[in-house]
């Protein structure tokens, strides 16, 4: 027996569904709006959640992230009133086990639901009580756990894994906390640098070679494939595999098998294969960079690795864990951190992510000496320039005109430099005087005046863009999915003739 939620503000809606969840012998309960649906959430114990997506309080889909991110989170059907393509995708990112349309047949309700709990029932019988080894692996982001899931998932399989994700986010530790996980810890992690293949030696180099199978091979030699038998293959910048390898290494992983150069038979090695790159291979794909058949065999379970501007929450502990493997190192006593330290390095894109942070904090460390607190000071300048020079880019905060704080050693900056959206010519800025639905709002809640300015917000993001979402989240600092959940929740549209050519949601 189940415990289902229903989150929507149409009272015969609600009805319906906790007349049909008991008619199938589950526990039920109904909610209104996010709030009460969120704070009901919080309290445990609900294993479906069916989820309006327009209620009084804002769109459904902004909530999912929320939900997702709770302990033994439920799952999710969207109910939505209207279909929506861009909806769907969303919900589907997010996590959710279905999207149906109201009003949705009894039988196709029922049906999403059965399977929903029995998944769930599956899910929580396939997690043991072992906990992950996570060796080096830090974060605490919803970005992050997500991952953590994923290497849990991965762990359990024995498919092929392809870790994706710009350089320096963790790609090869990620490979081997999964194999750390898996049934074939105890046998080799045998890494191959796909960028570091030479045409002359590749075949020699994977495969391995019979002695005076060519010049200089004065014995035999057990190829890289071979050594992962029992194990696990990780292929590490696997975009830069030349197509001509490709080809051959696509029958391998067919087989299991392969010929050493200069072999006249046939050798085996049973291994478990992961693979990683910062490149699109998707595009490679299309370009004819990179072989269809091949991406589909090693693309089993994909893990997109998050960069570390997009979790700043990750940074401190970062810190934390670096410094005292390095007052460790040195046999130094632990140091501790100044708050600005921290400022800074959140002001900071991170176009090397977690490989630049460590390199940094490094480097910091070296300058701080015996010092027992890492200040912004000791921060290379060249970091603190970047982080200076954002933040007088950013536009100054409207108010009272004071200075913003300096702190000693660098401003304190939490986000990268953005354009800014309006021109620098002050007329071209709204204001509560020849802005009306201001100045209403200012006499009412504060919600009231932040639903008015991020609406604002968004219709000038998208005239000054020429509604090019691209254009659009590079300005805004959104990802993708949120900008369109915002458009949705204001009825804008980014590709029609003008703002406000969509529907509310």
């Amino acid at each position: 027996m189940g415990n289902i939620l229903i989150i929507d503000d149409d009272a015969e809606v609600r009805e319906t569904l906790l007349s049909l969840t008991r008619r199938m012998r589950h526990e039920g309960e109904a909610v209104g709006s996010i709030a009460e649906g969120l704070a009901r959430l919080r309290q445990g114990g609900v294993d479906v959640v069916f989820l309006d997506v327009t209620l009084p309080d804002g769109n459904g889909l902004d909530a999912l992230a929320e939900i997702k991110a709770l302990p033994d989170s439920p799952e999710v059907i969207i109910l939505t009133g209207r279909g929506d393509p861009d909806g769907a995708e969303l919900a589907i990112q997010g996590g959710v086990w279905d999207y149906l349309l109201k009003p949705s047949p009894i039988k196709e309700t029922m049906l999403a639901l059965e399977r929903a709990l029995k998944y769930r029932d599956g899910k929580r019988g396939a997690c043991g009580t072992k906990a992950l080894v996570m060796e080096d692996v830090v974060g605490k982001s919803r970005a992050m756990r997500a991952c953590f899931d994923a290497v849990a998932g991965a762990a359990g399989a024995a498919s092929s894994v392809l870790i994706t994700g710009e350089t320096g986010t963790g790609k090869e530790l990620f490979a081997r906390s999964i194999h750390l996980n898996s049934a074939r810890a105890a046998k080799p992690f045998v890494v191959v640098d796909c960028a570091a293949l030479t045409e002359t030696l590749v075949e020699s180099t994977l495969f391995g070679h019979k002695k005076g199978a060519f010049t200089g091979a004065d014995g035999d030699r057990v190829g890289l494939v071979k050594l992962a038998d029992g194990g696990t293959l990780f292929l590490d910048e696997v975009g830069e595999m030349p197509l001509n390898l490709q080809k051959a290494f696509l029958r391998v992983l067919q087989e299991r098998r392969f010929r050493p150069v200069g072999a006249t038979q046939e050798v085996e090695s049973d291994f478990r294969l992961m693979a990683a790159t910062n490149r699109d291979l998707d595009a490679m794909v299309e370009q004819g960079g990179f072989r269809s058949d091949l991406l589909y065999r090693i693309k089993t379970i994909p893990i997109c690795l998050p960069p570390l501007r997009e979790r700043a929450e990750d940074i401190k502990p970062l810190c934390v864990f670096r410094v005292g493997q390095l007052c460790e190192q040195y046999g130094l006593p632990l140091k501790g951190f100044d708050q600005d330290f921290f400022h800074v390095l959140e002001g900071y894109p991170w176009p090397g992510n977690v490989r630049e942070l460590f390199n940094v904090l490094e480097r910091a460390f070296v300058a701080s000496g015996t010092a027992r607190t890492l200040y912004a000071m000791h921060l290379p300048q060249d970091v603190r320039i970047k982080v200076a020079k954002a933040s007088l880019r950013r536009p100054a905060a409207a108010g009272n005109g004071s200075l913003p704080e300096v702190r000693p050693g660098a401003p304190a900056v939490k986000q990268p430099a953005r354009a800014p959206l309006y021109a620098t010519d002050a007329s071209a800025a709204p204001c509560a005087d020849s802005w009306p639905e201001l100045a209403q709002a200012l006499g009412e809640t504060l919600k009231s005046c932040k639903d008015v300015v991020e609406r604002r917000y968004l219709e000038v993001l998208l005239k000054r863009t020429g509604g090019d979402v691209q254009k659009a989240v590079e300005a805004s600092g959104l990802s993708r999915s949120h900008l369109y959940a915002l458009l949705k929740k204001w009825g804008l549209s980014a590709d029609g003739p003008g703002v406000g050519s969509a529907e509310p949601v």
